[in-house]
């Protein structure tokens, strides 16, 4: 049991740090740049280092994704919707950990 809430804490600190550490940077590009979709889609792919890392993140989140709905549906975890806005806002640093939350506080359910 201690295990698992430890394991429990370990995934709310990484997805209170996987929100934090992206919002950091996309703070600054905001108050560069103010809210400029074009601009950040464009940055996304500004180099071909940065092209690369987007899109394995971008393909990395929909694989996720779909694994994360049917694991869900096997396990029946009923707030597993909250990784898709959190995909879409934050990014996987913080979708994966609040996954793997959610799934570990309902494995202790059953």
């Amino acid at each position: 049991m201690a295990d698992k809430m430890n394991l429990k804490r370990f995934y709310m600190i990484a997805c209170i740090i996987g929100t934090i550490v992206p919002w950091v940077f996309f703070t600054y590009f905001l108050l560069e740049n103010g809210i400029d979709i074009q601009k950040f889609i464009v940055g996304l792919f500004a180099n071909g280092a940065a092209g690369g890392f987007s899109a394995d993140i971008m393909i990395s989140i929909g694989v996720f994704w779909v694994w994360a709905y049917f694991d869900a549906k096997q396990k029946t975890i009923k707030q597993w919707w909250l990784i898709l806005p959190a995909g879409c806002f934050v990014g996987l640093s913080l979708a994966l950990p609040l996954y793997f939350y959610l799934r570990c506080r309902q494995l202790e359910t059953i």
